[in-house]
């Protein structure tokens, strides 16, 4: 059976049929901010809380909640009556607050009545990282829109039954510095580099640091909020910065002579023979996908539907991301015209088992994950 996958390489269009191939089992924007109970925000609101704990902290207080959550889809589904008086279901979903690549969908999607459209009303609540992790493992929301991939994989690690429905975005990482003396990753032995360490992001560049020959034991790590880490790189309080979209781009923007480092990306393709580096999109709890079998269709014909119209009209999707998520509406725009930073691919996890699984054997060789997850977590009904 043949699937539509969104995957824009400057002119939006539909490519990609699915692989029914599941996880291998070989080796190989969850992220820091504020406490677990830090209220809800109903829009993405532009700042974040203090700085968090450590991933695996996090993930496990959200087991520990979890353990006693149901699987249905009560907790996460309502109804709500439109202006015409019908019925239209309404499904809770959570998202990270901005700065993020999670808020850039779902403000389309609100904004532009993708989901009703649909038949179904998605109530997104737009939480810190660190809150996402608690709330989503403890199953308080069924349906996560801000899932980056190794986040489940380790969630299902930890004991939390999840599954990957589609991917939203690839992996895009930078290294950026002002000090003229660091050029390369291995300059910066000796030297500072702020990270969100919590982040899969940054678990991501551990991988590309550690093919580069960098021991990173052998650099002071400065832990830092995802919204903190544009603030480190304008001021150069550390020697260099690990950072990823939109808050690269925004700070380019405002400091055109600061310098992106070389990660190696070519080492990818060259270790996994694949250029795909799936890395976030859409997860739910697998007890959630059994009990709503046309579920995942329809997040998947939403997100494709505001991703395809996205790339068809960037100079407006930028303007409804700055209202939501703040920053420039230009710098949205470019991002969104050539999409080599910004990574916008929406499509079918099943599409993209090789790509997954030279994630999770990367993940496994950085140490980020212990084991890989089983076959079901790639979901197979797109």
């Amino acid at each position: 059976m043949k699937v539509s996958s969104f995957h824009p390489q400057g002119n939006a269009g539909l490519s990609h049929t699915r692989g029914e191939a599941g996880l291998s089992h070989t080796r190989g924007e969850a992220g820091l901010s504020g406490p677990p109970g830090t209220a809800e925000s109903p829009h993405p609101p532009g700042g974040a809380g203090p700085s968090g704990v450590r991933r695996r902290t996090v993930l496990a207080g959200g087991l520990a909640l979890g353990l006693g959550a149901v699987a249905g889809c009560s907790s996460s589904s309502t109804s709500a009556s439109s202006s015409s008086g019908t019925s239209t279901p309404t499904l809770k979903v959570l998202a990270f607050q901005a700065p993020s690549l999670g808020a850039f969908i779902t403000s389309v999607i609100t904004a532009k009545g993708f989901d009703t459209a649909h038949g179904v009303h998605l109530a997104f609540s737009y939480v810190t990282p660190d809150n996402y992790t608690v709330e989503f493992s403890s199953g308080q929301y069924q349906v996560g829109g801000s899932s980056a991939l190794l986040s489940e994989a380790l969630r299902v690690e930890r004991g939390v039954p999840i599954t990957y429905l589609f991917n939203s975005f690839d992996f895009f990482g930078a290294v950026v510095t002002s000090n003229p003396a660091v050029h390369s990753l291995t300059d910066l032995r000796g030297h500072s580099l702020a990270a969100a360490l919590g982040t899969t992001n940054y678990a991501m560049f551990q991988w590309f640091a550690l093919k580069a020959g960098l021991n990173l034991k052998q650099v002071t790590q400065v832990n830092e909020t995802t919204p903190g880490l544009s603030t480190m790189a304008l001021t150069g309080r550390t020697d260099a910065t690990e950072i990823w979209e939109p808050a690269y781009s925004l700070v380019l923007n405002k400091k055109p002579g600061i310098r992106t480092l070389d990660m190696g990306l070519a080492r990818w393709q060259q270790t996994f023979g694949t250029s795909e580096i799936p890395y976030a999109g859409v997860a739910a709890h697998s007890g959630w996908v059994k009990a709503n079998p046309d579920g995942p269709r329809k997040l998947y014909a939403i997100w494709s539907a505001a991703a395809k119209w996205t790339m068809a009209n960037p100079a407006a999707a930028a303007k409804i991301i700055a209202g939501s998520t703040g920053g420039d509406p230009a710098v949205y725009q470019r991002l969104i015209k050539t999409n080599s930073l910004l990574k916008l691919h929406v499509a079918p996890s099943a599409s993209l088992t090789q790509g997954i699984n030279a994630v999770i054997a990367s993940a496994r060789q950085s140490g980020y994950l212990s084991s890989s997850p089983p076959p079901s977590f790639i979901y197979k009904g797109l």
